[in-house]
């Protein structure tokens, strides 16, 4: 009886100190406008650089902690910045087909945050699922935030989302003249 007693006891104080302490959270709107996500894909004779727009996002935060985000990508503004004329025009065709992104069946690219790990003051290791083709893999990168702004690095392996054109997976490796990770660097104002 008295072990009963002490049980109601602890689970009513564990309970009450609970509701009276609840976890805050609160989501922070990115301003996709403002936001700025520049990827740089590799090959054997060089790079290219460009730029695509974020179409949404949000994070989600525990008082100062992140513990949560989701962004959605328009997949349709693939942009070449460091081309111009005939071959950006050539080369952001090529992105938009079905060799790469298929971006008429696939408009937009999804990463949702499923892990946070903080790695050191404003500092982040994130897992989360990355939907490019409508396949869905984890990835994991780094993300600091600093007040309204915050900063994250992806490397992405482009075939594990049927990305294969030019690859190493397919031939021989002196065919492999692009690269398969491509690194994407994302500026998020809040």
């Amino acid at each position: 009886m008295k072990k009963t007693i002490l049980s109601l006891v602890l689970t009513t104080f564990i309970g009450a100190s609970t509701m009276a302490n609840p976890i805050e959270k609160e989501t922070k709107t990115v301003k996709a406008e403002e936001s700025k996500v520049t990827w740089k894909a590799y090959k054997v004779a060089g790079s290219h650089t460009g730029t695509v727009k974020l179409q949404s996002g949000a994070l989600e935060f525990d008082g100062d902690k992140l513990v949560g985000g989701e962004f959605v990508v328009d997949m349709t503004s693939i942009n070449t910045t460091d081309l111009e004329g005939d071959y950006k025009n050539k080369l952001d065709g090529h992105l938009s087909s079905a060799d790469f992104f298929s971006t008429e069946n696939n408009p937009t690219s999804k990463l949702v945050f499923t892990k946070v790990k903080s790695s050191g003051k404003n500092s982040y290791e994130v897992t989360g699922d990355l939907t490019i083709k409508g396949i869905t893999k984890p990835v994991t990168f780094d993300v600091s935030v600093y007040g309204s702004k915050a900063t994250a690095t992806l490397k992405v392996d482009r075939t594990k989302y049927d990305i294969k054109y030019s690859s190493g997976l397919i031939g021989t490796a002196k065919d492999k003249l692009i690269y398969d990770e491509f690194d994407l660097v994302v500026d998020l104002q809040m």
